[in-house]
């Protein structure tokens, strides 16, 4: 599968705006990935911009994920792919473990992602200047964007034996090579 399969396949999937992004957002973030883990720059944008696909079809556990895996398999995406996009689901880890960079790479990223678009869209200059102690310090408030879940992404720096404070600023510099994709310029 390619880029403009893989689009076509999540805009088929996935009408909304909102979740669209969040895989733009993911695929710019695994892409910026790639050189620190030797990864292949295509795999690893295509396991971002297909991970949540199928959530809105099938938005309960186990169903997402799983039910995303079987049309992947059905188009014959690599299997590479979908292992990663099926371990970023705890619910998936006994058979698919965050062995691999690409695995860890994609659970790194997918709250990071989720979260520094929620502070982006509090700021004036939205991802203009955003600094990983902006990020940490609404990560203390736990009423902003309650549904994100700080131990992930501390866990995400963890699992790629980066600080904390050297993830976000990668990930937000991700995000800001695209940001007028994200609605965030």
């Amino acid at each position: 599968m390619n880029r403009a399969e893989a689009w076509q396949l999540l805009t088929e999937y996935t009408p909304s705006d909102s979740l669209r992004k969040h895989a733009l957002a993911v695929e710019a973030a695994l892409r910026h990935y790639v050189p620190r883990f030797s990864g292949d720059v295509e795999q690893w944008g295509l396991t971002g911009l297909l991970h949540d696909f199928d959530y809105e079809r099938w938005p309960s556990p186990p169903d997402h994920t799983r039910q995303g895996a079987v049309l992947l398999r059905e188009r014959g995406v690599d299997e590479e792919i979908v292992g990663a996009i099926l371990s970023h689901a705890t619910w998936n880890w006994d058979e698919y473990p965050l062995d691999r960079p690409l695995r860890r790479a994609l659970f790194a990223v997918d709250e990071l992602c989720g979260f520094i678009t929620a502070v982006a869209y509090v700021r004036p200059e939205r991802l203009t200047g955003l600094g990983a102690a902006s990020v940490r310090k609404k990560m203390k408030q736990k009423s902003f964007a309650a549904a994100v879940r700080r131990e992930d992404i501390e866990q995400g720096a963890v699992l790629l034996e980066l600080a904390l404070d050297d993830h976000i600023t990668q990930v937000v510099t991700a995000m800001q090579g695209i940001a007028a994709d994200l609605g965030l310029a």
